[in-house]
């Protein structure tokens, strides 16, 4: 290895004050500087501290870079060494021991590769308790659902058929492999298909729970994904079913245009009439839209209970609930009165609640026939109006079309302009006077109204007992159903329905959910990109998010770079304690001490040339003692320029005592 040489300043120590920590500021303000040429010269004070600090830490820093390049040099050096040794240790070893440092070095390789992303598994959801319907379709056949061969009331032969189609498919851009579905494929066409339930539902003392999957995988412009569950009659024919075939309860999303709705409707039978109506839910206060526009699955819950009351869950989170009694329209139970329908309003009945005066008179000075405007007397005709002028000439430049017939046409004439000379002038034509309000102008005369003292309100006809009222305090117990079907028009295709159950106990349904929905939702968020990728994502769908991200990033940014470097930055009085830099309320101090020394010096020669004056007179008097004296006074001499320029090497601000003019 070369050494490499670094010179270095030949620099005096300097002797820290006494009582202070360290050098500091006034110890590094009484360095002094040696010059080498052969001859010691005397010590000159630096005059500024931040020359002497910037020059030793330039002296530390290529101090530092040369020692790094240094040590890069020698481990530069090292490894080819290293390498040559290598190369000059290498022996020939036998086929099977390379065989064998190959397979290690194959096996190190696969270990070092990092482990594949973790794969959520799917297994068909089993029921874990008992239900009356329950379908995953993941046998991939249709076995045990009915496609409808019906055609629809009042419609086109061309569209009334039921033809839609429907298969059993694997999800688009799936995360579970061997996960199916019933997808609708067809668009702008009927679909209806069913299937029977294990055994009819009857509405007695235990809860409802209806749960299946839906995924609008291309979106849905207009068409619904609801499910009807279908009552049981003696007519029903599930290979005829449609859309007049009674349901029990409709259950589902469903979207056209702008308006997205997730039904909840349920037919209930008039004891009185026998006839059925149908009451359905109140709107629910959630935004329901992303629902329909993510291209996720979602995981849609019905839960009917016995006591009336009913709740509505999407992911299973309640969107919507409420009361059969309360939250229906129609109400289930018609009012006890209703308005006679015979009732009529007597012909004195008055309404009004106010009338005009009868007694009031108009004023005599009450001039109906008065203008609104007026023409205004003050106006003064401008100076330089054109009176002669009209406003309009005929365009001079403006030639009669060749084609111009004047038996057709009639007789031509030029088309009108703006008379050139009216732009320099106020106004051309004949002048009239401007028109104002007319401060007399009333109106035509209408008495004041005062309350009417016959008024008797809005009239309404009487109440009367309601003929058809009835009060049907259970609504839960509804029409049993032994069916489930799909019944649906739709513009978009590709709509995937999935894992239908239909049971009584919620811990069933949430095991179903979780076992079908927990695990596609699993697989989805595994697969989803972080929060970095979204925005991307989100983005590129709209590009004006770009801009919101910029402001996002560039403004903070902005701010601090404004409020950290707009204004200068004081240095403390640590700072400069810590360099050579004098502080700036010093700076002045030290200039007058200059200005103080050299004149407390100029004395001292003064006095030192009187004293020296009455030596050589004492001398002269008294030869033997004068020598003794001599030494004396010399070394007392020396012990007071040491002390003053110790006091004034080491002085400090912070120690300094104030001067007394």
């Amino acid at each position: 290895m070369s050494k490499i040489a670094v010179s270095r300043p030949n620099v005096l120590p300097v002797k820290p004050r006494r009582g202070r920590r360290g050098g500091g500021c006034g110890a590094c303000r009484g360095a002094w500087l040696g010059l080498s040429e052969g001859k010691e010269k005397p010590l000159e004070r630096v005059s500024s501290g931040r020359r002497a600090g910037g020059q030793q830490t330039m002296e530390l820093k290529w101090l530092l870079y040369v020692t790094l390049l240094a040590l890069g040099i020698l481990a530069a050096q090292a490894h080819d060494m290293d390498d040559d040794n290598d190369a000059d240790d290498v022996v020939d070893i036998e086929d099977d021991l390379d065989d064998g440092i190959e397979e290690v070095e194959e096996s190190k390789s696969e270990t070092s590769s990092p482990p594949p992303a973790p794969k959520v598994t799917y297994r068909p959801p089993v029921p874990t308790g008992e239900v009356y319907f329950a379908e995953s379709f993941d046998k991939g056949t249709l076995d045990g659902w009915i496609l409808s061969r019906a055609k629809k009331d009042d419609t086109d032969d061309e569209i009334a058929k039921y033809d839609g189609k429907w298969e059993v498919q694997d999800m688009k851009d799936t995360k579970l492999p061997g996960d199916k579905g019933l997808v609708l494929v067809t668009r702008a066409k009927h679909h209806a298909i069913s299937s029977k339930l294990s055994k009819p539902f009857v509405f007695d003392t235990k809860p409802l729970i209806i749960q299946y999957e839906v995924n609008f995988q291309n979106g849905i412009e207009c068409g619904g994904a609801y499910v009807k569950l279908l009552s049981k009659t003696p007519e029903l024919n599930l290979d005829q079913f449609h859309d007049k075939t009674p349901y029990t309860i409709m259950f589902g999303p469903d979207k056209c245009g702008e308006d997205y709705k997730l039904h909840f409707i349920f037919r209930h039978k008039n004891p009185k009439t026998g006839k059925y109506e149908e009451k359905h839910a109140k709107r629910p206060d959630a935004d329901l839209k992303s629902y329909f526009t993510d291209k996720k699955t979602h995981l849609y819950t019905l839960v009917l209970n016995p006591d009336n009351s009913f709740e509505i869950l999407v992911d299973q989170t309640v969107v919507n609930s409420g009361n059969l009694l309360n939250d229906m329209s129609p109400p289930v139970n018609p009012p006890r009165e209703i308005e006679d329908p015979n009732d009529q309003k007597p012909e004195d009945w008055d309404e009004r609640p106010k009338i005009p005066d009868p007694d009031a008179v108009k004023p005599d000075d009450w001039d109906e026939d008065a203008p609104a405007k007026i023409a205004d007397e003050n106006a003064v005709k401008p100076e330089g109006w054109l009176d002669d002028e009209p406003e309009y000439v005929a365009d001079p430049d403006a030639e009669k079309p060749e084609d111009w017939d004047e038996d057709m046409d009639g007789e031509w004439e030029a088309p009108q302009i703006a008379n050139p000379k009216c732009e320099a002038a106020p106004g051309c034509g004949t002048w009239q006077r401007p028109m104002i309000d007319n401060p007399n102008y009333k109106g035509k005369w209408k008495p004041p109204m005062i309350d009417n003292v016959n008024y008797q309100g809005i009239w309404k006809p009487r109440k009367i007992p309601n003929p058809d009222f009835f009060e049907d305090l259970e609504p839960f117990k509804m029409t049993p159903f032994t069916a489930v079907g799909l019944e649906l028009w739709s513009m978009t295709s590709d709509i995937f329905f999935d894992n239908f159950i239909i049971c009584t106990e919620r811990a069933v349904a949430d095991d179903w959910a979780n076992d079908g929905w927990g695990l596609k939702k699993a697989a989805d968020g595994a697969a989803e990109p972080g929060v970095v990728g979204q925005m991307m994502a989100a983005a590129e769908e709209r590009p004006w998010l770009w801009v919101v991200y910029i402001l996002t990033v560039a403004l903070p940014v902005f701010l601090v770079v404004l409020f950290c470097c707009s204004g200068k930055k004081q240095p403390s009085a640590a700072e400069y304690k810590k360099t050579d830099a004098p502080q700036p309320d010093v700076m002045d101090d030290e200039k007058e001490e200059e200005k103080d020394k050299g004149e407390k010096e100029e004395e001292e020669e003064e006095e030192e040339a009187n004293e020296e004056k009455l030596e050589k007179q004492k001398g002269d008097a008294d030869p033997g003692n004068a020598s003794q004296e001599e030494e004396e006074e010399e070394e007392e001499d020396d012990r007071k320029r040491a002390s003053e320029e110790e006091e004034t090497v080491n002085r400090s601000p912070r120690n300094r005592k104030p001067r007394k003019d």
